[in-house]
């Protein structure tokens, strides 16, 4: 009786451990799903967030899908900038360890801001990277062109 006692919390965190890998697996499943619909696309624990051209969606991952989710045109922003624990660093070169990181969307009217949490910073400071390149691109082929023809 007294070994049943011993390995009863341990049949418990094992039952608490499958459960919570089957729900992962579920939020997943349902992201990869989601995500098809995509060209890129990033999932983590905090958030998912997909782009298609110029468009960006992100949101909640859950079980059932995506919750909470909003979308804004990369044409829209004004800036990108990585937040690591709510303080703007170098895409460049980020730091290493952080508790809280951000990609961070300021748009011109109305002020206002969108902030995608991600886990990794090298995961962040990537598609950072990248979206500002992007948005470089949008910026240049949407300029006016000026003409030297006289």
């Amino acid at each position: 009786m007294e070994r049943g006692l011993l390995w009863l919390p341990l049949l418990a965190t094992f039952i608490w451990l499958a459960r919570s890998g089957w729900k992962e697996y579920q939020k997943v499943e349902a992201y990869r799903q989601w995500a098809q619909q995509f060209e890129r696309a990033k999932y983590d624990i905090y958030s998912v967030l997909g782009q298609k051209n110029n468009d960006l969606t992100w949101g909640v991952p859950t079980s059932t899908g995506p919750i909470n989710l909003e979308s804004f045109s990369l044409q829209e922003v004004q800036s990108i900038q990585l937040l690591v624990d709510n303080q703007a660093v170098d895409l460049e070169t980020p730091p290493t360890k952080g508790r809280s990181i951000a990609l961070e969307f300021s748009f011109p009217e109305p002020v206002s801001v969108i902030k995608v949490p991600f886990t990794e910073i090298p995961l962040a400071a990537e598609w950072g990277k990248y979206l500002q390149q992007q948005l470089k691109r949008s910026r240049q082929d949407f300029s006016p062109k000026v003409s030297t023809d006289q």
